[in-house]
């Protein structure tokens, strides 16, 4: 059975990268992109390149929390009713566990806690070799339009 509260789409998800004004996000920005929608999960990806590098080469943490905190943020929009709420990320943790360094990142959020004010969403993030590199978990705020 399927958590989302409105029909969700790949469609939709590109859309949203445009944001609000129409001139792009950080999303768009940083090449996220959402590329999987299951009944109790999202997925999204983001290229290891240069650009998203710390000074030592390797993928910066920061990147690694932008990407976890869109996906989990779009999945928590998902499952509100979106004409009375939305949601923004309240709070963020992360283990980064491996360096990435090229390739492709897949974050996979998936629901700890869904209720009324709060959603709590666990993001783990692979490298192309499907390797562990970063665990995430954001709590979200619903707040009321």
């Amino acid at each position: 059975m399927s958590i989302w509260y409105q029909p969700v789409s790949l469609e939709l998800c590109k859309q949203l990268e445009s944001g609000i004004t129409d001139q792009g996000t950080l999303m768009k920005t940083m090449g996220i992109e959402v590329t999987e929608i299951g009944d109790d999960y999202l997925v999204a990806t983001m290229p290891a390149i240069p650009q998203h590098h710390n000074p030592i080469g390797m993928v910066h943490g920061g990147a690694n929390v932008a990407l976890a905190e869109t996906v989990a943020s779009y999945a928590a929009n998902f499952v509100v009713d979106y004409t009375k709420f939305y949601c923004v990320g309240q709070e963020i943790n992360a283990n980064h566990l491996k360096a990435s360094r090229n390739g492709t990142l897949t974050a996979t959020a998936k629901p700890l806690h869904l209720g009324k004010r709060t959603s709590v969403w666990e993001v783990k993030i692979t490298n192309s070799r499907g390797e562990l590199c970063c665990v995430s978990r954001m709590t979200a705020a619903v707040v009321e339009r």
